[in-house]
């Protein structure tokens, strides 16, 4: 069973099943994450929505350039989570199922190319504190419970 992290389900709202995945991205002490300025600011680990038929490890490549300009090399998976959430980019009550992975920054090809989000390297405690979900923080938790 995925476990269930951040906010509780809201009565009466109709979530749909939304397929995600994320990725740790580490070089020596410093993690990579994304800053999305919009719609709500907030800083998140890489990754995004697997589109229907994708494979998930593709959709994996695909996201983290999308939102950091990085490709990625030896993706291994560290667990899943899921959250409820509303999208206000999709106007959509989402169920999230958020696939994890560990990944090693290969080379960065730019900036992102999406408009509203900026790369950052910070150290892993500030990426913790800074994470804008429960279960980013939790997997950023659990690495550095590993070293």
């Amino acid at each position: 069973m995925i476990p269930r992290i951040g906010e509780p389900v809201v009565p009466g709202k109709r979530y749909r099943r939304r397929p995600g995945i994320y990725a740790v991205l580490l070089r020596g002490n410093a993690v990579l994450m994304t800053y999305q300025s919009e719609p709500k600011p907030e800083y998140q680990l890489p990754g995004g929505g697997i589109d229907p038929g994708e494979q998930p490890v593709r959709a994996l490549h695909r996201e983290v350039y999308e939102e950091t300009g990085w490709r990625i090399d030896t993706p291994v998976r560290l667990g899943a989570f899921r959250r409820f959430t509303f999208m206000p980019e999709y106007e959509l009550w989402a169920e999230k199922i958020c696939h994890i992975y560990l990944a090693r920054p290969a080379l960065c090809l730019g900036p992102p190319i999406e408009p509203t989000h900026h790369a950052v390297w910070m150290s892993l405690a500030n990426a913790i504190a800074l994470a804008g979900n429960e279960g980013d923080a939790m997997f950023l938790e659990r690495l550095r419970q590993s070293f």
